[in-house]
């Protein structure tokens, strides 16, 4: 059966190394820092994404789900879940937007403030350790790269 799947194949197709790929190498980058987030987040018991839209309503204030998903790169799904769960713990408080009742917005409320005093150096830290193994020309090479594979950044 081997052979007779494999009579169609050509060179090329023998030639594709699924580690060389730059999918497969994004998805192993992210899952090491993902590891390292969750080693380093100590008690908080945050997320990664959570901790993503924590920062986004604090640099930007309070925001509908719709501007959330926009500003974290979250999808609409996930960050209904998010929204529930830091809300259930106290991280955020939701409200109608008063120019338009069917909007809800989200705050972050003074206990997800603290929280993010606390988890603020960790992320650091977990950043530093995601990109340990690079010096500084490469760290600003990688960043301005993924800012450009991400479309954040227009200059190409």
């Amino acid at each position: 059966m081997r052979d007779a799947a494999r009579e169609g194949a050509t060179e090329a197709d023998d030639a594709y190394d699924l580690t060389s790929q730059v999918g497969y190498l994004l998805r192993r980058a992210y899952q090491r820092h993902l590891s390292i987030f969750q080693a380093e987040s100590g008690e908080a018991q945050i997320t990664s994404v959570q901790f993503s839209t924590l920062c986004a309503l604090k640099d930007n204030g309070p925001q509908s789900q719709g501007d959330l998903v926009k500003v974290t790169g979250i999808d609409q799904a996930t960050i209904r879940g998010i929204v529930d769960r830091l809300k259930a713990r106290g991280l955020i408080a939701l409200s109608k937007d008063p120019a338009d009742a069917r909007k809800v917005i989200t705050a972050i409320t003074p206990t997800g403030l603290d929280l993010l005093s606390e988890m603020i150096p960790r992320a650091r830290r977990i950043t530093e350790l995601t990109m340990e193994n690079l010096n500084p020309a490469e760290r600003m090479a990688l960043l301005h790269t993924l800012r450009i594979v991400a479309a954040l950044d227009p200059s190409p």
